[in-house]
């Protein structure tokens, strides 16, 4: 039962992580952008961080729940 919940828990975290992932490049090319504001600049550099940080979490989550799934 644990295998499966640690595959489950495996999926969701790598769709987070993907989400997270776009989400982040999505903010670093507004951040780019000459056309925004500097107040939308700015906070899309800052959400494009917390982005990164939350793309971390969920691959490492992600990859122990997949070695754990294998046992």
């Amino acid at each position: 039962m644990d295998t499966i919940k640690n595959t489950a828990n495996y999926v969701s975290d790598s769709v987070k992580g993907a989400t997270d992932t776009a989400s982040k490049e999505a903010n670093k090319n507004v951040a780019k952008d000459n056309n925004a504001s500097l107040g939308t600049r700015a906070s899309a550099g800052k959400d494009a961080v917390g982005d990164k940080f939350n793309e971390q979490k969920h691959s490492t989550s992600a990859d122990v729940n997949k070695e754990a799934a294998k046992h």
